[in-house]
């Protein structure tokens, strides 16, 4: 149990720094954000509620964890698109992108080297995942879209995303 979070849960985090906490190492040496596509590996149980590190927690996380359904943001400056910031994966949606992304990383990395990892899921999850912004409102939102430096943290965010600059360390968040 945790401040943001009232049911039994497992923190971990998928690195391949040392850091200190449950740690789940990446094993295929993808770079940038194509690291995170090893959350789709077999090896990885359980439904995951996903947050990038970037990510600041500021509420209950309840309603998250337990929507028990693929969930994914729309992207904030791309209506059509997804934003993969924060995610839950149930472990039977994995599967299928595990075993897609898998038969060419190299092509996937080329093809969508500009979208990167939302790119590539938005292949397999454009009009089927539900959106965090429809389903939770509020309760997880850009830092930068939002303008928060001027208005604050809305009292219903669970969950601020950070992408591109600034960075939580550049505006003195502490994660």
């Amino acid at each position: 149990m945790s401040a943001h979070l009232g049911i039994p849960h497992r923190f971990v985090c998928l690195t391949d720094m040392h850091v200190l906490c449950d740690m789940v190492p990446l094993e295929e040496g993808w770079p940038g954000w194509w690291s995170k596509m090893e959350l789709f590996r077999a090896d990885i149980a359980g439904d995951l509620l996903y947050f990038d590190l970037d990510t600041i927690i500021t509420g209950d996380l309840s309603d998250m964890a337990s929507i028990g359904r693929l969930a994914i943001m729309r992207d904030v400056y791309r209506p059509d698109g997804l934003q993969s910031s924060v995610m839950f994966i149930p472990e039977a949606v994995r599967k299928q992108v595990w075993e897609v992304f898998t038969e060419d990383p190299a092509h996937y990395m080329a093809q969508y080297s500009c979208g990167g990892d939302q790119a590539f899921l938005e292949l397999l999850w454009l009009g089927k995942a539900a959106i965090w912004q429809d389903v939770l409102p509020g309760q997880v939102q850009s830092y930068k879209a939002a303008h928060m430096a001027e208005r604050g943290v809305p009292d219903n965010c669970r969950a601020v995303i950070f992408h591109g600059r600034p960075k939580p360390r550049d505006i003195g968040w502490k994660l």
